[in-house]
């Protein structure tokens, strides 16, 4: 009974999924289940699979091996099925650019059987000002607002959602935030990519990361960093003299790392760390600008495992 119950609330299951393109794989071997209500975050750089593993769920394209099994219905088989229960959402939507955007919400929502009344998504969305003007004047925000509110037409009980907050202010980003957190209350699963760290820790249960096709790490962000971090960081500018062989030999340090013109140092001993430090500086007559602590984060994790950041 509770195998069965575990079963029925699982909303995708991916097993070994493959799919390449001539000399690229673009696909390698991906496996991972959603539950019913989760959030589910995938990251990678640009090229890491992400869009190919979710068009294989949303039915639009078909792995070359493994399987997809998605509200019960398999994605490559039987994608018309998936149609009325699922809501996509595309970076880059392709828009009748004469209708206004209550006409576009209107006409969408005549595809389905079931569906959210126009004038709910577009205060749901923040386009009540823009309800009669015409998709073509609309900014890159509002846009993309309106993306979202048509995956949201048909009530789907899951939503794909691609890099929803692109081109959107502070605010509206963090509107879209509150969005789609109450969609999981609403028992509705979302499975988003995006680009924003900031993002991926406020919304997601959960956070895939991807690269070259396969899923590096998956789980939600405290257990992503605690798996790959026991230490804090002492964070500074370069230090012309100081190099990494010198840095590594300070007192406490586990590792060390450069990004932007940034050192970090791993370690459990920040007092003998930043002791050292100080006294390595002092020698050269300079100081570490913008020295500060802090804990390992999601992009800390990213780094680790791509090598690269996320926009790369």
């Amino acid at each position: 009974m509770t195998a069965a119950r575990d079963a029925a609330e699982i909303v995708i299951d991916a097993q070994d999924l493959r799919k390449r393109y001539i000399d690229i794989q673009a696909v390698d071997g991906v496996s991972f289940q959603v539950q019913r209500g989760e959030i589910l975050g995938m990251l990678g750089p640009n090229g890491a699979g992400k869009t190919t593993t979710v068009e294989i769920l949303e039915g639009l394209r078909k792995p070359d091996s493994g399987q997809a099994i998605v509200l019960g219905i398999d994605a490559a088989r039987q994608p018309e099925r998936l149609k009325q229960r699922i809501g996509v959402q595309l970076q880059s939507a392709a828009l009748y650019p004469n209708l206004t955007v209550r006409e576009l919400i209107d006409l969408f929502g005549a595809f389905y059987s079931r569906r959210r009344p126009t004038a709910e998504l577009i205060e749901a969305l923040d386009l009540g000002e823009r309800r009669d003007a015409q998709t073509k004047v609309l900014s890159g925000g509002q846009r993309q607002r309106l993306s979202v509110a048509l995956a949201l037409v048909n009530e789907p009980e899951l939503i794909f959602l691609d890099e929803p907050t692109t081109g959107m202010d502070p605010q509206a980003r963090r509107s879209l935030w509150d969005l789609v957190t109450s969609l999981r209350e609403r028992g509705t699963t979302v499975l988003l990519t995006t680009h924003y760290m900031e993002e991926a820790e406020h919304l997601c249960d959960r956070v895939a990361i991807m690269d070259h096709g396969r899923i590096l790490e998956l789980g939600s962000v405290k257990e992503l960093v605690e798996r790959r971090f026991q230490e804090l960081s002492v964070r500074f500018d370069a230090v012309p003299g100081l190099d990494d062989q010198h840095l590594s030999a300070l007192p406490g340090v586990s590792r060390v790392t450069h990004e932007d013109g940034e050192v970090a140092l791993y370690t459990q001993a920040v007092a003998e760390t930043i002791g050292g430090l100080l006294a390595a500086t002092r020698d050269l007559g300079q100081e570490p600008g913008n020295l500060a602590v802090r804990r390992a984060t999601l992009e800390d994790v990213f780094l680790e495992l791509t090598g690269r950041a996320l926009r790369d």
